[in-house]
């Protein structure tokens, strides 16, 4: 097994494991507000060949991904680790894809237990082509400060945003957003895709952003001053959604 991944969460480990093991609860943070959410999040997560430990420590999705939970003074390490990639596998092109789709979900999760444990999400979601420059150096992203700290500033979508830097990793940037939430914050993740031959040959980018609690004028306002971004930079990339 290879590509280990973890994060620590200031939460313990049933109220992790709750958070895992409930289909309602999963979709708080698992991928993005979409038709076949609920229908992905069963075929990962309960789709009847998944593997629990009866301590709750651990179990293993379809697919062979194994979480792992570990109990630490600060909160619950929670560490996924991926099966052997399998070269024959129809998902074999994807690997890279899961992986980091595997780290920008267990930050969700970690951003969902500790800000909003109780909340319910509401997303935007918007993926669009590679070509020069990364969506992250368009939006300015480049240079945010280390992972804790404060940061403000003016995204190429004309928002100006504040808050502190989540994550950020080789690919990906996570920013807690103010305005993305009515009480306290929401989150906005943007993640650079590798290329993947007769698929997405020059890459790609996506941004997921979780917003609670907003009104519908609100939404609409962010919504569209990402899709003005959005077609003015990416004219042939579907709407955010």
């Amino acid at each position: 097994m290879t590509n280990n991944l973890s994060v620590v969460i200031n939460a313990d480990a049933p109220q992790v494991w709750t958070m895992l093991r409930e289909p309602s609860k999963v979709a708080q943070w698992h991928g993005w507000q979409a038709e076949d959410l609920d229908a992905e999040i069963k075929q990962i997560y309960f789709s009847g060949d998944e593997e629990e430990a009866p301590d709750h420590t651990s179990f293993t999705v379809h697919g062979g991904d194994v979480f792992e939970l570990h109990p630490e003074p600060n909160g619950t390490r929670v560490s996924i680790t991926r099966a052997a990639l399998d070269h024959n596998s129809e998902w074999a092109a994807w690997d890279e894809d899961i992986t980091q789709g595997w780290l920008t979900f267990l930050q969700q999760l970690r951003f969902a237990l500790e800000r909003h444990p109780h909340g319910k999400r509401h997303t935007l979601f918007l993926q669009v082509p590679g070509g020069p420059g990364s969506a992250i150096e368009k939006l300015g992203l480049s240079d945010v400060p280390a992972p804790g700290e404060d940061y403000r500033l003016r995204l190429a979508t004309g928002e100006e945003i504040s808050g502190k830097v989540w994550f950020r990793s080789n690919h990906q940037v996570g920013l807690t957003v103010h305005g993305y939430a009515e009480h306290g914050d929401g989150l906005l993740i943007v993640a650079d895709q590798p290329r993947i031959e007769d698929v997405r040959p020059d890459g790609g980018s996506l941004a997921i952003i979780s917003t609670y609690d907003l009104g519908a004028a609100k939404l609409e306002e962010i919504r569209t001053s990402w899709d003005s971004w959005r077609a003015e930079n990416y004219p042939t990339s579907e709407p955010v959604s």
